[in-house]
């Protein structure tokens, strides 16, 4: 469009500048060609040019507020209903994420029952099985090979259960989030004191997003905070999820380095919310996470 804007800027400004400075051309040089059109050789006529050359300035800089109107509103007419789609893909884009959220959490409950229900079924029954053929057996290369079989089926039982539990532990699906945070306190390997007081079930996003954040934080306070204690609090607040994670370790952690935070913060990002840390050295530690909830459809 600027060719455009070039012509309109010449017609109605240049040309008629061009005209008023008749007179000068005159002084100066003799004579004038107006507009390379018409040769002016007398005074009067030089100024005669030039009061039409004020009247066609004063007429192209009305004309010129015109065209930029036309321009402005062509540019709007243009603009506007690209704007509309993209605040339609904005919201799609938001509905779209929180709809993968769901379809994730739902396959993390499928596995978890799948897994729960198969494998860790016929596990209990290989380890059985083997605990019940060990008495039968005579002392010697045979008795220690099914001990040891007894053992690992044993260990491999054990680590499939956390293994469960980490895709998506059953107190969770089955009590909601207070049962759950409970749970994973009393895993801890810091003392934890709980206080979550909620008035009921939550979304299954909302609830697993802040289960896994609670546990990674009392993973990290056992791993690296040195403390002695931990508290997990919070509650609903204005229609937001507030938990808070505090340890009186020595301090100085940071998000980004192997804590495991930043993808949890990746994921409450995604259902609008805050996650923050704060952690001076010397301690103490506190981890809050914000998010925009409602109770469970």
């Amino acid at each position: 469009m600027w060719p455009v804007d070039a012509l309109a800027f010449t017609a109605f400004l240049l040309g008629p500048l061009s005209v008023v400075a008749t007179p000068l051309l005159m002084a100066v040089f003799g004579e004038a060609k107006v507009l390379k059109v018409w040769l002016v050789t007398t005074w009067p006529a030089a100024v005669g040019f030039a009061v039409l050359g004020l009247v066609l300035l004063a007429l192209g800089a009305y004309l010129l507020g015109v065209a930029a109107g036309a321009r402005a509103g062509l540019t709007r007419l243009l603009i506007a209903p690209r704007e509309a789609d993209l605040g339609a893909r904005v919201v799609e884009l938001a509905r779209s994420r929180v709809r993968l959220v769901d379809a994730f959490e739902a396959e993390r409950r499928r596995i978890e029952r799948d897994l729960h229900d198969g494998a860790q079924q016929r596990l209990v029954a290989l380890t059985m099985t083997l605990g019940l053929a060990r008495p039968d057996a005579p002392p010697g290369p045979l008795a220690d090979q099914l001990a040891k079989a007894h053992e690992e089926a044993g260990t491999a039982l054990a680590e499939l259960r956390e293994l469960i539990h980490g895709i998506h532990p059953k107190v969770l699906a089955d009590y909601g989030l207070e049962a759950a945070v409970a749970d994973a306190a009393d895993r801890s390997a810091v003392p934890v004191d709980v206080d979550l007081e909620l008035p009921g079930r939550l979304s299954q996003a909302v609830e697993a997003a802040a289960y896994f954040v609670v546990c990674e934080a009392l993973a990290n306070v056992g791993r690296h905070s040195g403390a002695s204690r931990a508290e997990v609090s919070g509650g609903l607040s204005e229609g937001r999820l507030v938990l808070q994670v505090r340890d009186d370790g020595r301090g100085g952690a940071r998000a980004g380095e192997g804590s495991g935070l930043t993808g949890l913060a990746d994921r409450v990002s995604v259902l609008d919310g805050r996650l923050s840390l704060s952690s001076p050295p010397g301690g103490p530690t506190l981890l809050r996470v914000e998010i925009p909830c409602g109770p469970a459809s």
